[in-house]
């Protein structure tokens, strides 16, 4: 299947959610978002300051909620921004969290903080990603990192999920791809029982159809690493292996759903030689490393 077929078949999957969500009754929702939080009715109603005859009512359609009760259920729930608005649909009111592109005015200042943000880690590798892994942003030192990707992989839009794992992306040239594809995937797994996206459970899917990587052998006697700290991300590069571990940045206040959604990962070398090495693909005209086939 191509991009542009997937683009399509994505695109098709969020008008027939947002088209379900508002079909079915507000306390559906709820009562789904609480399931998936393992909250009892009790729980959530002593959470919100709610009787539990109140929320069981909610829940079974015989009373209808106000907009400020959707919106307070919701941030007891701790529900996403998007399906927030889906929640103030289904329950007859209009939505009230924008939606822009991150190249919008309004959105400007954020932007220019992501930007700031990406360009400073320099000489370290930084992208900012949005809710589905698709790549919004990076600086130069993730380009000097995906030299002899197969330029397929590198079409946009771009899942960086998907060319981190993919065969033909970065997979190859990963040294510990299975610690890596284990850790990816959790990752995931926990987006998708927090979000229930079903283009993260289609993408989950995907991934775990890759082929998997062998077991690692026992380390090196004198590999003096921290185990148990951070999961790292090893890179074979044209200055040699890079030792890497990474931090997740959001935004802490927002209201908007774009921003609320954006992620910037930021990698960092976890030892003096992987910094040197980094360094150096940065002042430095080096050739890609082949890919292994």
């Amino acid at each position: 299947m191509d991009r542009t077929a997937a683009a399509a078949i994505v695109a098709g999957m969020s008008y027939a959610r947002a088209s379900l969500s508002a079909a079915r009754p507000v306390g559906d929702h709820i009562r789904e978002w609480r399931q998936r939080r393992r909250l009892s009715q009790l729980d959530l109603a002593c959470e919100a300051d709610i009787s539990t005859r109140h929320l069981s009512f909610l829940e079974t359609g015989r009373a209808r909620p106000s907009r400020e009760m959707v919106l307070h259920l919701a941030e007891r729930l701790d529900i996403p921004l998007r399906e927030r608005n889906l929640l103030l649909v289904a329950a007859g009111f209009a939505p009230i969290f924008a939606e822009r592109a991150l190249d919008d005015p309004a959105l400007a200042a954020a932007r220019r903080a992501v930007d700031l943000v990406l360009a400073g880690h320099e000489p370290y590798p930084a992208l900012a990603v949005d809710r589905h892994w698709t790549l919004v942003a990076a600086n130069a030192a993730v380009g000097r990192l995906l030299a002899g990707v197969d330029p397929a992989q590198l079409a946009p839009p771009l899942n960086v999920l998907r060319l981190s794992l993919h065969p033909a992306g970065l997979a190859p040239r990963i040294l510990n791809l299975r610690e890596w594809r284990d850790h990816l995937l959790d990752r995931l797994r926990r987006q998708v029982e927090l979000t229930a996206d079903p283009v993260l459970v289609a993408l989950m899917d995907e991934l775990k159809a890759y082929p998997v990587p062998p077991a690692p052998g026992p380390r090196p006697a004198n590999d003096q690493d921290q185990p148990g700290v951070v999961v790292p991300f090893r890179l074979e590069t044209a200055a040699g292996p890079l030792d890497l571990f990474s931090t997740t940045t959001i935004f802490g206040t927002p209201i908007d759903v774009t921003l609320s959604e954006l992620a910037i990962e930021a990698f960092y070398p976890a030892d003096a030689a992987s910094a040197e090495r980094l360094r150096l693909l940065a002042h430095s005209s080096l050739p890609g490393p082949s890919q292994q086939g």
